[in-house]
């Protein structure tokens, strides 16, 4: 470079650390929070992010019922998901139109991440950010989207576009890292009678279902939480595990749901290191605090990133260790289709605030259940055969992105059929669902070719096949009102077992 061309590049570098200088409002932020971002306002944003930083590129993983683009943010220095040395971080935020701090705080991390001081974070990390997964809810401040359906229930059957985009983008890439983040009210009825709510302005938890393997499961417990907890508190947030559940003396306490059709425990499910965060919502359920509300959304967002940039080789190994075992089919062979909560003895203390005194104070619940056990357990088969005529499995299993093939039958095969007894009820979470009563016998093979098509449990969702299709599974697909007709007492169940 000559010297002219040197003294002529210097008034362009001054002017783009200038314009790096000035720091890119949000949409709320230039509305000084009063008003959430539009999805427009949100479009044009992270366009913005988009163009100044070579971390960031725009990904479109699908559209909303209503048309509405929904796009993922990718932060990567070397392409994402090229190097496979790094581990891949997703957080999604907003499936519940009426719950806005998430998406606000997803657009302060956004811009966070831009800054010169946190590239060393991508390093070690590829990272997607998807501020919003509902954007027609949002647009009228409503938990549903525009079919009224609660993406957060449907993550099992995935019959929205919402639902199916994200799953879809994570079978893409895979991600070892997932966390979903929603807001929580702690103003319900029963807590006022009582004269406290919930004062955690975020909560955080992991997967609880017992088909995650253990050290998953506790290393998720004992190690990410206590660090977010601590990475949130010395910055002024208060935190604490996230336990719906009743007040003391009108109920129990829990730790969520284990159920598989959330965000969290779906991509949990698949071995995958998945949180779920909840933010305290406004009073209005609306603006209300919400520069406060998306700061703390932002900090833990930024805290799992922290967390998994420090702990990266620990995680990767865990994470692919797990996966593997799934994918060969040797994974736990035994699988629990049926749990409940437990206590383990263990008493609550819970941060409050008392409408009585106007302060904080804490309340204790003997009724906590922190604990899940297995109700009932069953050997997992090396393959279901769904019959070619059975359309709407099949259409499940497309969307699901699973691994089939046409059944061709082999020798060695055993083939189970079940007889569906009688039907009863049981209780989870509050929900009445179907428990049937089964009879196992076994099926000749050679009368099935050309007649099935075989899911094969070796895959990474294979506990998530079995959880679906078992006739038995409280959380399987029969106990959706389009999945019932599958069980009828003194019939046979039409999906079959390769033992």
């Amino acid at each position: 470079m000559t010297f002219r061309q040197y003294y002529l590049l210097i008034p362009a570098m001054l002017l783009s650390a200038v314009v790096f200088s000035q720091e890119i409002l949000t949409p709320a932020e230039k509305l000084n929070f009063e008003q959430v971002s539009s999805y427009t306002d949100l479009s044009a944003f992270i366009r913005q992010i988009d163009a100044r930083s070579d971390l960031v590129s725009i990904e479109k993983t699908g559209s909303s019922v209503k048309g509405r683009e929904i796009n993922a943010l990718l932060f990567s220095t070397s392409g994402f998901g090229r190097d496979a040395a790094k581990i891949r971080v997703l957080i999604f935020a907003q499936q519940h139109g009426n719950e806005q701090s998430g998406k606000e705080g997803a657009l302060l991390l956004a811009r966070e991440l831009i800054k010169p001081e946190n590239r060393y974070l991508f390093d070690r990390v590829d990272f997607a950010l998807i501020p919003q997964v509902n954007p027609d809810g949002s647009e009228v401040n409503k938990r549903r989207n525009a079919n009224d359906a609660d993406l957060n229930r449907n993550h099992l059957i995935l019959t929205e576009p919402e639902t199916m985009a994200l799953h879809d983008f994570f079978d893409r890439y895979r991600f070892e890292v997932t966390m979903d983040v929603h807001e929580y009210s702690p103003y319900g009825d029963n807590w006022v009678k009582a004269g406290f709510r919930k004062n955690s302005e975020v909560t955080l938890g992991t997967t609880t279902n017992l088909n995650v393997p253990e050290e998953i499961r506790m290393f998720s417990q004992n190690k990410a939480l206590p660090f977010l907890f601590n990475f949130l508190g010395t910055r002024h947030f208060s935190c604490f595990t996230y336990c719906p559940g009743d007040p003391p003396g009108s109920g129990y306490i829990r730790h969520s749901t284990f159920d598989i059709n959330d965000g969290r425990q779906s991509f949990g499910i698949q071995n995958t290191l998945s949180f779920i965060q909840e933010g305290m919502n406004g009073k209005d359920d609306y603006t209300d605090n919400l520069k406060k509300r998306a700061q703390g959304q932002m900090t833990g967002m930024r805290g799992l990133l922290e967390f998994v940039y420090l702990n990266k080789k620990e995680i990767n190994k865990m994470i692919s260790r797990e996966r593997q075992l799934l994918m060969r089919g040797k994974a736990n062979p035994v699988i629990s289709v049926q749990s409940e909560h437990t206590g383990n003895g263990q008493v609550l203390k819970l941060p409050v605030y008392s409408y009585k005194t106007g302060k904080d104070s804490v309340v204790v619940s003997k009724d906590y259940r922190p604990m899940v056990s297995s109700l009932k357990d069953v050997v997992k088969p090396t393959g279901y055969l769904i019959p070619v005529k059975l359309y709407e499995i099949l259409e499940w299993t497309g969307r699901q992105n699973f691994e089939t093939h046409e059944y061709a039958p082999g020798r060695a095969d055993v083939i189970q059929e079940y007889t569906i007894l009688k039907t009863d009820s049981i209780d989870f979470e509050g929900d009445i669902v179907l428990n049937p009563f089964v009879e196992t016998r076994e099926y000749p093979a050679d009368q099935l070719a050309g007649r099935y098509v075989c899911i094969p449990t070796a895959q990474m969702k294979g506990n998530l096949i079995s959880l679906g299709l078992e006739p038995a599974s409280m959380l399987g697909l029969v106990t959706y009102k389009r999945y019932r007709h599958l069980l009828k007492a003194g019939e046979i169940y039409p999906i079959l077992r390769i033992k």
